[in-house]
């Protein structure tokens, strides 16, 4: 921070006044607007204790209206009534009140999960001047921060570490970041529940998909439909499976996972005695993707194509940001010649387009670990479709930004389709170690975000091994399917 301003002059420059909160509080000796005022969501129950500690921090330097507990009240409540009682301020031609929702930032601590709610959350509200957010890596895998330059360890919680995250918020840029809807639909099964199964009990900040109601448009009599959205990745299949039965132990023993360190390792156990690290003898072939589904996709402008999905195949990915599983990039950067042969592109985070990534197994993820792995690529689709068919498996393992769910697939001759489409965009806050590229920089079409390129012949290495062996889930209520979506055709 600099040495030229005190701690307290420092933090004029974020506080807000309580009268910008409520028309009880008087109007008296209020200071210049702030150059970044901030409202800051914390998941208290995010990091063990560090949540709890990071609030009461927040709490000491700022003021308490601007300082909210996710385990309270939820964010749409929040953003409603601030941004209501701006609005009317605004209408009253209070100056300070115009400046203050000209720059309003968002701060929001907790794991991925809680962070994609925030950024659901400020994008169904469709607010007059979405505020960019910048997020607080409290989770185990942290890849929303970690892309945008925040980090993925767990911060310090003190008066010094909050002050220098703030010395940070000064100091970052805006960058858009696409969201994406996703949509599932089935007809109501004979027998059998076909609900997403969660691992025990998700915490509230953990929705990502849950079933409309019947008086939603999306609502088809004799069918059963679910929709949520995601920021970061969707993901089906055996990383799922294992991601599944870690959430499913840290509700049966929250005891043990305090710290994130362990949390890895429990996450790393799991994959072993799970079988993921040799998926050829544990995960039967009959579960691999191509077995289980039959994928489309459409590039921005064209007509549905199918997607070869290699027999080996045992987890598939849709990513939206360069990173997954704690800042690995799966995509990595194509060389020139997959460039023009392939026309796949740099994994950019406001193009409108996912990035679609299979792997075998562990052993194939262990590629990332290297300056130029990745994973095989498959695609890169402006919305994915995937068409589950009575088959092999009674059902599978689905995965929205770190949060799994056990998905029961049909038994008797029907089909459920998923269907994967571009929103729209929020704004986030970008440090200068942002791992994230844009369209718009002016270098991103030509650099790698360690100015290398991949080998040229890793994403054909698949032809080699043919034959091996919610409680309720929605980052926000109001998430609404794109028009463009052909709703007729999901049934």
């Amino acid at each position: 921070m600099a040495e030229s301003k005190s701690d307290s002059d420092f933090l004029k420059e974020f506080y807000i006044p309580a009268y910008i909160f409520d028309d009880v509080t008087e109007i008296s000796d209020v200071p210049d607007a702030p150059k970044f005022p901030v409202l800051v969501f914390i998941n208290s129950k995010s990091g063990g204790q560090l949540g709890g500690d990071l609030l009461n921090t927040y709490k000491s330097v700022l003021n308490d209206h601007q300082i909210f507990d996710l385990g309270e009240e939820a964010p749409d409540k929040v953003l409603r009534r601030v941004y209501t009682r701006l609005e009317k301020l605004k209408q009253e031609e209070d100056e300070f009140a115009t400046k203050i929702h000209e720059r309003l930032r968002i701060i929001v601590a907790g794991g991925d999960g809680t962070a994609g709610w925030l950024l659901g959350v400020v994008c169904d509200l469709k607010l007059p001047h979405p505020p960019p957010i910048a997020t607080v890596p409290l989770g185990t895998g942290n890849n929303l921060p970690f892309a945008f330059g925040w980090g993925k360890k767990n911060p310090g919680t003190d008066r010094i570490s909050v002050l220098s995250f703030l010395e940070q918020v000064t100091k970052a840029k805006e960058m858009k970041i696409d969201n994406w809807h996703i949509l599932m639909r089935m007809r109501a099964p004979v027998e059998g529940p076909c609900d997403p199964i969660a691992p025990l009990e998700l915490p509230h900040s953990l929705h990502a998909f849950h079933r409309v109601s019947s008086t939603d448009e999306l609502n088809v009599e004799g069918f059963h439909t679910f929709r949520g959205g995601f920021w970061n990745y969707f993901s089906m299949g055996m990383d799922a499976q294992v991601s599944y039965g870690f959430h499913s132990e840290r509700k049966l023993h929250p005891e043990k996972f305090k710290n994130q360190l362990v949390n890895q390792s429990t996450y790393a156990k799991l994959g072993c005695t799970q079988g993921w690290f040799a998926a050829s003898i544990f995960h039967p072939a009959s579960k691999n993707v191509a077995q289980l589904a039959k994928v489309k996709i459409m590039k921005k402008h064209g007509q549905w194509q199918d997607l070869h999905i290699p027999q080996s195949i045992r987890s598939i990915i849709c990513l939206n940001l360069p990173s997954f599983s704690g800042g690995l990039n799966p995509w990595g950067t194509p060389s020139g010649r997959k460039k023009n042969e392939r026309d796949l592109t740099a994994p950019y985070v406001d193009d409108g387009l996912l990035e679609v990534v299979g792997f075998r197994d562990a052993w194939h993820g262990l590629v990332l670990l290297s300056s130029k792995g990745h994973g095989t690529r498959l695609a890169q689709a402006h919305r994915i479709r995937f068409e589950f068919h009575k088959g092999a498996a009674d059902y599978t393992y689905m995965r929205i930004d770190g949060e799994p769910w056990k998905q029961p697939l049909p038994k008797d001759d029907d089909t459920v389709v998923v269907e994967i489409s571009h929103l729209g965009q929020v704004n986030m806050l970008a440090t200068q170690n942002c791992r994230s590229k844009s369209v718009n920089d002016v270098t991103s079409s030509s650099t790698h975000h360690d100015g290398e390129e991949d080998d040229d012949n890793s994403d054909e290495e698949d032809s080699r091994y043919e034959g091996d062996e919610f409680r309720k889930f929605g980052a926000a209520d109001t998430f609404r399917v794109p028009e463009e979506v052909d709703i007729s055709q999901l049934s």
